[in-house]
């Protein structure tokens, strides 16, 4: 086991990122969620396409030195191997706009793609220059330019944590986590890099599952038990999550809640209203006629903003975050 331990520890080392060209001093990424496809030929969607050449043109016009994938990379079952065609069909052939050319992206899984083979899309970060997944949960240190501030990502495995949901059946939420250890392992890693974080200027949290949401699958009770007090207790800037397929933002006990499911399919319902801290919800997008959306992250030393785009072009909502 202290074997075991140690190598979890070296794979789990800080990736540090630094910004291309730097945009008048500021650090900036593009967040996707729910954007992988379908099963069958031609393995997207319009809608897929549509946000994957608005992310192009947002990405020129206002910056991405990467793109944070929010997991359901593919629909439905994820991938069988790193050589599945999918990884051609479904993200490189898409993903080409100019903008988006040498822009790394850097993956977590979410439900669909623990349906499938996980350590798949581990390997394929070997196949292709732009995907990075080098662990099933990881750390990123931002730096953002012309400052000496420097920010925290925190990639998390939600389904690891939580336990699969079944998106098709009655849309029950994760029933627990498969491995019980594991879970303690990745919530222990957490808490330790939420420490170390104490003097970054921003730290974001990204899952797929939501904490807080209104739409289809509303709040994910474990989260709101495991991670919404380490969210509070940290002064973690905004957590960043998909699962459900429409764009949101909340804000509750001062941090920010940034829901970007966008990417391939969208749902209007919102059943779970009620199910949310009363006020919190501050913005909601899920129009069925809308070809698609994503967030855009910037962040300066003064401030984190977080704008919503529809894939149109159309800015959505637009919020502005303080520093710690």
């Amino acid at each position: 086991p202290q074997m075991l331990a140690l190598l979890w520890l070296a794979v789990t080392l800080v990736t540090p990122v630094t910004p291309g060209g730097g945009r008048g001093g500021a650090l900036t990424f593009l967040a996707l969620g729910d954007w992988g496809g379908v099963p069958d030929p031609p393995f997207v969607t319009p809608r897929e396409v549509t946000t994957a050449a608005a992310m192009g043109h947002a990405a020129t016009e206002l910056g991405s030195d990467f793109v944070l994938a929010l997991g359901d990379n593919f629909y439905y079952e994820g991938v069988r191997d790193e050589w599945d065609p999918r990884f051609q069909d479904t993200f490189e052939r898409v993903f080409v706009h100019p903008g988006l050319r040498d822009v790394p992206w850097y993956v977590m899984a979410g439900n669909h793609d623990h349906a499938g083979n996980v350590t798949a899309q581990l390997r394929y970060s070997r196949h292709s220059p732009r995907w990075h997944f080098p662990h099933p949960y990881y750390s990123l240190r931002l730096h953002i330019p012309g400052s000496n501030a420097t920010a925290r990502l925190l990639v998390l495995d939600t389904v690891l944590l939580c336990g699969h949901a079944d998106d098709f059946g009655a849309g029950a939420g994760p029933v627990g986590p498969r491995d019980g250890a594991a879970a303690a392992a990745h919530l222990a890693w957490l808490r330790s890099h939420l420490e170390a974080a104490a003097g970054d200027r921003f730290v974001l949290v990204a899952g797929h599952y939501p904490v807080w949401s209104v739409a289809k699958h509303g709040p994910t009770p474990c989260l709101v038990r495991l991670l919404r007090p380490l969210l509070r207790r940290h002064r973690v800037t905004a957590y960043l999550c998909g699962h459900d397929h429409n764009l949101q933002y909340l804000e509750e006990g001062g941090v920010g809640y940034v829901l970007s499911g966008a990417g391939n399919f969208m749902e209007d319902s919102r059943p779970h209203e009620g199910s949310v801290p009363p006020g919190s919800l501050r913005f909601f997008f899920g129009s069925p006629t809308s070809p698609g959306g994503f967030a855009h992250l910037r962040l300066e030393p003064s401030a984190a903003t977080v704008t919503f785009m529809e894939a149109t072009g159309r800015v959505l909502h637009r919020v502005t975050l303080p520093p710690r």
